[in-house]
């Protein structure tokens, strides 16, 4: 069973299981054929602590480069902040190639394909949710998961094998969930940014959170780049 969850936890490049995503992927590959245009990987180790499950790929963004949030205003925020708060080291610049990478955390999608409108279907969520689940159960050392928004908080309520109505989103909360402890936060939109939904400070704080949890992390040969977030 659990070969067969990993094995499932990667799909392919033309994975054909959303015909509306794959209409969608297909047509932007004739448009951008230079761009990823595919389902997008997880960014970081399987023997991370942390994982966070952001909502679905952004066209110009993780479609574009092929990493989770590169390439788009909200990765700009997610980034910056992990590397404060040492979950990061490098300089990040919006490119797969920059060299950033990831300290004791790893990136996925609820959906790991861009939807029309970055507004996945409720099948659509239902159908990705084994590659969200064989992500996690690969995980060996996972302690924490951040769910950034709604739709993050209840397909990774429903991957670690629990009822969504037992555990609603709530914004800067930390709960325990299987054996793992569950952060929310707001999505790091642009959207919700302009709005005053989520501020980078309260972002920060959430982040804060999750270091205090899981404490220190063993030295890197590498400092972490700062970002400035106001």
């Amino acid at each position: 069973m659990a070969a067969m969850a990993r094995s499932s936890g990667k799909p392919g490049r033309d994975c054909p299981r959303c015909p509306r995503l794959v209409a969608f992927r297909e047509a932007w590959r004739e448009r951008e054929p230079d761009w990823f245009n595919a389902p997008v990987p997880s960014f970081g180790a399987i023997d991370a602590r942390l994982l966070i499950i952001g909502l679905a790929p952004g066209l110009r963004g993780a479609n574009r480069s092929g990493r989770p949030f590169t390439g788009d205003y909200a990765g700009d925020l997610l980034y910056a902040t992990l590397a404060e708060f040492g979950f990061a080291q490098g300089r990040y610049e919006a490119r797969p190639d920059d060299g950033f990478t990831l300290v004791d955390c790893r990136i996925t999608n609820a959906v790991r394909c861009v939807p029309p409108q970055n507004k996945p279907t409720p099948q659509e969520i239902t159908t990705c949710r084994p590659f969200l689940a064989a992500t996690v159960a690969e995980m060996p050392r996972l302690s924490a998961v951040l769910a950034l928004g709604r739709v993050a908080h209840d397909t990774a309520v429903a991957a670690l094998g629990a009822r969504r109505s037992s555990l609603s989103f709530a914004h800067g909360s930390a709960r325990p969930l299987a054996y793992v402890t569950l952060f929310d936060s707001y999505h790091c939109s642009r959207y919700n940014t302009n709005t005053g939904v989520l501020t980078a400070g309260m972002f920060r704080d959430v982040v804060a959170q999750l270091r205090a949890f899981l404490g220190t992390t063993p030295p890197s040969p590498t400092v972490g780049a700062k970002f400035g977030v106001s």
